[in-house]
């Protein structure tokens, strides 16, 4: 898988990657609101890399996650993508998902890819529908969400223990029929 914008590439994880990864999902910052995968020990973290890999190449991939890179370098900024929940007789459901290092925050980095991944996911990869969430205080997650025309369907007050507090949470979601409105079922011109 490869895929493009102005500004970013994304890709298939490859053999490379190892240390990048590593480095991306044990950054305490940028896994804050992930702290369910984020990743404490080289060990653990070469046996989810080594399974990213294997799904890759599998004919029932599940995870869609990706390298998201600087163009022209490819320097890692994050991960993006979804993991296939469901493959329904209508389509895939799946729940997306990002996360990024903090020095690209702010910059629309996760916007301009995200975009790219709604556009994938429909147009290429038999999505019917894409779940997502966070939590309330994650303002900078949320309005990507919304820049990208999903529609917020709950908000689960005191739902989630994260940092020894309960907290709110937002779930959004995107249907290929609401998506292909907004976008007039197409990709975007160039």
């Amino acid at each position: 898988m490869h895929l493009e914008t102005e500004r970013l590439v994304l890709r298939d994880y490859q053999e490379k990657d190892r240390e990048d990864y590593f480095r991306l999902k044990s950054d305490p910052e940028t896994m804050y609101y992930l702290q369910d995968i984020q990743l404490f020990s080289k060990e653990e973290a070469d046996k989810d890399f080594s399974a990213v890999l294997l799904d890759q190449k599998s004919r029932d991939r599940k995870f869609y996650f990706w390298h998201m890179g600087l163009k022209p370098s490819q320097e890692l900024i994050g991960s993006i993508g979804y993991t296939v929940l469901a493959d329904t007789p209508v389509g895939k459901l799946v729940e997306a998902g990002y996360f990024t290092f903090p020095q690209f925050w702010n910059h629309g980095y996760v916007t301009e890819a995200f975009r790219k991944v709604l556009e994938f996911a429909f147009l290429e990869n038999n999505v019917y529908r894409i779940t997502m969430g966070c939590l309330a205080e994650n303002a900078g997650s949320e309005r990507v969400m919304q820049k990208c025309g999903l529609f917020k369907e709950a908000e689960h007050v005191e739902w989630e223990w994260h940092d020894g507090h309960m907290k709110t949470r937002r779930e959004y979601r995107l249907l290929k029929s609401e998506w292909s409105r907004q976008t007039g079922g197409q990709r975007p011109s160039r």
